[in-house]
């Protein structure tokens, strides 16, 4: 049982041009986990996934001893804004689940007449279409699977570096997300085990370019992920990865704002298919790997909602309760 008291997070670090060092995090302070060698800690966060199962009650000593000041750990912990923060991990396979979110995809299937069905499309006006559209994300949270697809790891930035904003593509849009970590292999794993597989969580961004989400030289084809989502930088994560004891995944608030506009605002209590069935249905089609994440879907409050796209100068904020923050200015 994880005490009360040993709360922690923990990710990559660097300084000064080093190499990227794993730490663990508690109150804004930074320990290289090398410091804690009797508890058989090292390596990177990637390798403490590889074998979570046995690394996460060192973890918690580790972080009890921390706590009461054993051996004199607390004159090794460095504040955090000393050090770049870094990804927590590089990530072998990148999940993301699309139109997970009720509200999310009412926005979206009240503002685009393309992606409305029959019984929507002939609605008499707009309150019988969204009353239509909320009866239609409730028939598909019952018994729907998840649409999922992939970003390439390539794509993955720290929670304080710059976006990249490519000069051919105009609507760069942004979705704050939670972040599912596996912690223990996956195939075939039914929804009733799948919190055994999960390691914990952290936030994302799952940047999209929408002007490339749709091709359109070649219409049967639908859409194109990779140059959609997979830019280099599309993927900011961290900046910490939160053990799931820890954090209550059925309430967190998702907020993004973008120049101090509040674009996201919304709790992951709006999900349409959970976690558990999230993992039940990717492991079902292919082998889950420790460290793989799954982007569990975006709220509502995307730019394509408000009418405004990301811009070389913009600064994104974007937290979720108990996870941290992340900053990311767009150039």
């Amino acid at each position: 049982m994880i005490g009360v008291g040993t709360g922690f997070s923990i990710g990559s670090f660097s300084i000064a041009g080093s190499e990227p060092f794993a730490g663990m995090v508690r109150d804004d302070y930074v320990i290289a986990l090398a410091a804690f060698e009797e508890d058989g800690l090292g390596g990177s966060v990637l390798d403490l996934l590889e074998r979570w199962d046995l690394t996460l009650p060192r973890l918690v000593r580790s972080a009890e001893r921390w706590s009461v000041d054993q051996d004199g750990l607390a004159a090794l912990a460095v504040r955090v804004d000393r050090l770049r923060v870094r990804p927590p991990f590089r990530p072998r396979q990148i999940f993301a689940m699309s139109a997970n979110y009720r509200k999310h995809v009412i926005e979206l299937v009240m503002g685009d007449p393309d992606m409305r069905s029959d019984e929507l499309a002939s609605a008499p006006d707009d309150a019988a279409r969204y009353a239509a559209a909320e009866r239609i994300m409730d028939e598909r949270a019952d018994d729907a699977q998840p649409y999922a697809l992939n970003k390439l790891p390539s794509a993955l930035a720290g929670p304080f570096d710059p976006l990249p904003i490519p000069a051919d593509m105009q609507k760069i849009d942004w979705e704050c997300e939670l972040a599912v970590v596996i912690g223990r292999g996956a195939r075939h794993v039914a929804a009733a085990d799948a919190w055994s597989h999960v390691a914990g969580f952290a936030i994302a961004n799952d940047v999209t370019a929408r002007d490339l989400v749709f091709r359109r030289d070649i219409k049967a084809m639908g859409t194109d992920w990779v140059s959609s989502k997979s830019q280099p930088g599309f993927l900011p994560l961290g900046p910490y990865l939160v053990p799931a004891a820890f954090v209550n995944h059925r309430d967190l608030r998702i907020r993004l704002s973008v120049n101090d506009r509040v674009m996201q605002d919304e709790s992951t209590r709006d999900m349409l298919i959970p976690i558990d069935r999230q993992i039940e249905y990717l492991s079902s089609r292919v082998q889950l790997l420790p460290g793989d994440v799954i982007c569990t879907g975006s709220p509502a409050g995307n730019g394509s909602h408000h009418g405004v796209f990301l811009r070389s100068g913009d600064v994104m904020r974007a937290s979720i309760s108990g996870l941290g923050e992340q900053r990311t200015p767009c150039v």
